[in-house]
């Protein structure tokens, strides 16, 4: 347990050196068994330690720590019900957010669309940490491990937590790329057919390798 922590500190402290959030802005969780390990609310990463771990149960029942959990728990818990996800972050990326305000999905402007599982959804709007943008983060997550959220940010989920981030990152470059690209004067930006995007999500599968 206490490695895990330390993964998703670790991971926290990332989505602050990368820029995809501002101070305690945004959560970081990772499920060991029946526990989900949660960054806690309103506490600077670079503040949190060993003895600072906060664990919940999948019913939101504090079982580890004396710090209070997220007050985005109602979020995570849902993808931890509802998928096969190990881990969760969730940021307010600059450019993602952005384009959350804009389309209801994200343009399917490059091939790593299909690491999402698809055209990645937008949420409708809900206030942070409700049971209602729960439910509307599931309805956008419905065959995707990520999605964005109204004028908000974005969740997305994987095997592990480096998966969880990696989708993460990805899908706020995607958003930038096609924000640019969109930006040109008397310009449209070409995207990728659905029959491209499932390829490119076959092959996508078979990437990488393990050492």
């Amino acid at each position: 347990m206490a490695e895990a922590w330390e993964r998703v500190v670790e991971t926290a402290r990332r989505t602050v050196a990368d820029g995809l959030v501002v101070g305690t802005s945004g959560n970081v969780s990772a499920r060991v068994g029946d526990t989900v390990l949660v960054t806690p609310s309103g506490v600077p990463y670079d503040r949190l330690g060993p003895g600072d771990a906060v664990g919940v149960d999948l019913e939101g029942r504090q079982v580890l720590g004396e710090l209070a959990p997220t007050s985005e728990l109602p979020m995570h818990l849902a993808v931890y019900r509802h998928t096969d996800a190990a881990a969760v972050v969730h940021t307010h990326a600059v450019h993602a957010t952005a384009v959350s305000t804009l389309v209801d999905e994200v343009p399917a402007i490059h091939y790593m669309t299909g690491a999402l599982g698809g055209p990645v959804r937008v949420a409708g709007y809900a206030l942070y940490g409700t049971d209602e943008l729960a439910r509307k983060m599931l309805d956008a997550l419905r065959d995707r491990s990520g999605c964005l959220l109204r004028n908000h940010g974005t969740v997305v989920y994987g095997a592990t937590l480096d998966q969880a981030y990696d989708r993460t990152a990805q899908l706020e470059w995607m958003c930038r790329v096609w924000l640019t690209a969109a930006a040109v004067p008397g310009r449209t930006p070409t995207l990728l057919p659905p029959d491209e995007l499932r390829r490119a999500a076959d092959k996508l599968r078979g990437y990488g390798q393990t050492r």
